[in-house]
């Protein structure tokens, strides 16, 4: 089968004929439909600090898919044949502490698919039956093959009560994006996010935030001021940028909340007074519950959330380097690749 692999340690990624995956007894096969591209991805190709130490070539990359089940393993129940369905990128152990607590998505053992197996960008996936999430027929597969990222932006965006709250985002990537939209659809009063990627900014605006903020153009504190926002409530952490953490830390209202997803540098430094002080409640955010989220996710678009807003191209796998350049550039939403 043909798959997208990161077959040398450089800049780059290769279309290149594999091995069929191997169907476990717990396993189901999958014949994918469609992919996207994930900012860890780009990473991947980049080859950056991060995937120089993670990274095992040869590896079939990609985490974000949707297909359809072709083979089903002995042990498996529950599934069909043609059945429909994505999968919890997350391959979790299943006996450490954390798992047995029905806190999956905190387990120390986690396994990634596309990260540390061999991942989506393929034709065909085996993945542990335990991993999948039937997708609802009223859901399209081009929605579908990102709820990957509509997960971490769902897990972040609902790890606080927003309804009726003046809430910050900072950092408008895909997962950015849709945050804004989900704040506002569960009934957020004021929904502020920041970045300096106009086109981004665009699409956020699209999907609900009520104020968007290029932060070469604009200072946060003059458009609390037009709001008349004395602090924000909540605060959802995207960008993994030092001075973004910043300015958000000193827009924070006493007693403030904020989920933190962006993964910033370890040089990072803040003013710990603005947390001590302020009494503010700092979350880190990882992956996905599961499964709680994945049923918040297909609810909320059963009732009107329209995530077709943060997806902005679909390619044909054949034209998977357009799809990279596209990431690279910012210029786009989310990535969809049919297979």
């Amino acid at each position: 089968m043909k798959a997208l692999v990161k077959k040398y340690p450089k800049q780059g990624i290769w279309m290149e004929d594999v091995s069929m995956p191997v169907v476990g007894h717990n396993d189901v096969l999958i014949k994918v439909e469609m992919t996207a591209i994930c900012g860890t991805d780009l990473h991947i190709y980049n080859w950056d600090d991060w995937s120089q130490k993670t990274i095992k070539t040869p590896m079939t990359i990609g985490h974000e898919f949707v297909g359809e089940i072709v083979e089903i393993g002995s042990e498996v129940a529950g599934y069909k044949i043609g059945q429909r369905v994505s999968a919890e990128g997350h391959i979790t152990c299943g006996v450490c502490r954390n798992c047995r607590a029905g806190t999956q998505h905190l387990c120390p053992n986690t396994i990634g698919i596309g990260v540390n197996r061999n991942g989506a960008f393929a034709e065909y996936i085996a993945v542990p039956a335990k991993n999948l999430w039937p997708i609802h027929d009223a859901i399209s597969s081009e929605l579908a093959a990102f709820f990957d990222p509509y997960g971490n932006a769902t897990h972040c965006a609902l790890t606080y009560d927003v309804i009726g709250e003046d809430v910050l985002i900072t950092g408008a990537g895909p997962i950015g994006i849709i945050a804004a939209g989900i704040c506002k659809h569960v009934g957020a009063r004021n929904v502020v996010i920041t970045d300096v990627n106009q086109y981004r900014l665009s699409l956020a605006k699209d999907i609900g935030a009520d104020r968007t903020i290029d932060v070469t153009k604009e200072r946060l504190r003059d458009v609390m001021d037009e709001m008349h926002i004395t602090g924000f409530d909540v605060a959802l952490e995207m960008s993994g940028n030092p001075h973004a953490f910043n300015d958000l830390l000193k827009s924070m209202y006493h007693g403030g909340k904020v989920a933190l997803l962006g993964i910033l540098p370890r040089s990072t430094q803040i003013d710990w007074d603005e947390i001590i002080f302020k009494g503010l409640d700092i979350k880190g955010i990882y992956g996905r519950k599961m499964y709680e989220t994945w049923y918040k996710m297909t609810q909320m678009l059963r009732t009107g959330f329209d995530l077709s807003k943060a997806h902005s191209h679909t390619i044909a796998i054949d034209d998977f380097q357009q799809g990279f350049d596209l990431m690279q550039s910012g210029q786009c939403g989310k990535v969809v690749c049919k297979w």
